[in-house]
């Protein structure tokens, strides 16, 4: 597995004062918020519409959640985040061990558990560990013993080694 270098964007727990470009992260966050409202609700009503594109969609998304079930994270693979987000409240978030920030993870906004406030940016970030310690390392399985030589393997290699010894007596002797 790579090893990843896990990045922070400011301090967490310090005072924040926030930035245009967070101002206009948060925006951008709500603006596509709306927008997939929308696309829902179209869907939703042409679905009330359609029983069979109902019908199809649910099957969908049967599909999809036995998929997600099927795959099961360690938790020794979840790294934990201390998050800022743009409301100013600090909570903890958790990504897959292979992000190295929990932006790129997804988690690019969220609701808020404190307040309550929906798609909130992270502004600030830190790591702060695993969830769990990786398991040791299992012994390496030794290897297999060498497969004996035929017959044939064998009567070849002392022809080779008599024909070295033939011409290193004659090289030496003169």
């Amino acid at each position: 597995m790579r090893e990843v270098e896990y990045r922070s964007s400011g301090i967490p727990l310090e005072e924040y004062e926030l930035t245009r470009r967070d101002h206009r992260r948060q925006k951008q966050s709500e603006e596509i918020s709306q927008s997939v409202r929308r696309q829902v609700e179209e869907d939703n009503a042409k679905c009330r519409a359609d029983p069979a594109r109902a019908e199809r969609r649910r099957q969908a998304l049967e599909d999809v959640a036995k998929l997600m079930q099927s795959f099961k994270t360690q938790d020794h693979e979840i790294m934990r985040w201390r998050v800022r987000l743009y409301c100013g409240h600090i909570i903890e978030t958790e990504a897959h061990q292979t992000y190295n920030d929990p932006v790129s993870a997804g988690t690019y906004g969220r609701r808020c558990s404190e307040c309550g406030e929906d798609r909130q940016t992270i502004v600030a970030f830190e790591p702060i560990g695993l969830r769990a310690e990786p398991p040791e390392p299992t012994e390496p399985t030794p290897p297999l013993p060498p497969k004996k030589p035929t017959r044939a393997e064998l009567e070849r290699r002392v022809r080779a080694l008599e024909e070295e010894n033939e011409r290193l007596r004659v090289k030496f002797t003169g």
